[in-house]
């Protein structure tokens, strides 16, 4: 009762002490064969009470103990728990990780990206700022946002939250309106392919009307 409900456990822990305390009284009342004065009969009172409120007091700080115990130990599983089910996510992400790592690599290759861009580059994915990269990399943060500059003009980005999405942007669900982060130069190439496609399409429709 006093794991789920401590307050309604002191309460009774409280009318359980002040019914044993009337009941010790009377019992010493109705027992006494000799007279005793008023000062005696406190002076026993407050005895009884003291012994009473000694015992309630020993049975709440039990329970209070009892209850701390319990809730170390449910906070204990439920941290155990938590670390197995992040150990077993990291393990079953660990692949997919690699493959992405792989990726990342071979993009940067394409780009053509420098031994100090591409650890710029890497270290923006993950989340650094200019000036933690230039800690981090014992530069300064003038020289770091000169090389995640050409990293940008490298691969075709506006900017770095772009750069970001070009590779996270299927990691995570999400709405995007169909937005994409693909390179600048890619996304024109497409766009222009579409309109020869189309204006090709439409010359030989003319062509045909003619004969």
């Amino acid at each position: 009762m006093n794991d789920r409900h401590p307050g309604s456990y002191r309460i009774w822990s409280g009318v359980v002490g002040f019914g044993a305390y009337g009941l010790l009284l009377a019992i010493d009342f109705l027992t006494e064969t000799e007279t005793r004065s008023v000062g005696e009969v406190i002076g026993d009172a407050f005895e009884l009470a003291l012994i009473v409120a000694s015992a309630t007091g020993v049975a709440l700080l039990s329970g209070s103990v009892r209850q701390v115990r319990e809730e170390r130990r449910m906070l204990t599983e439920d941290l155990r728990i938590a670390r197995a089910e992040g150990e077993a996510w990291r393990q079953r992400a660990q692949v997919h990780l690699l493959g992405l790592g792989e990726e990342i690599a071979a993009q940067f290759d394409a780009w053509q990206l420098t031994a100090a861009e591409r650890e710029v580059a890497l270290l923006m994915l993950k989340g650094f700022s200019h000036g933690e990269i230039a800690s981090l990399r014992g530069t300064t943060e003038a020289t770091i946002r000169h090389q995640a500059r050409a990293v940008y003009r490298k691969s075709g980005m506006p900017g770095r939250s772009a750069f970001c999405a070009y590779f996270l942007e299927d990691l995570l669900p999400g709405q995007d309106g169909g937005r994409s982060a693909r390179p600048i130069q890619d996304r024109t190439s497409a766009g222009n392919g579409s309109a020869d496609r189309e204006a090709s399409g439409s010359a030989m429709q003319l062509e045909s009307v003619r004969r």
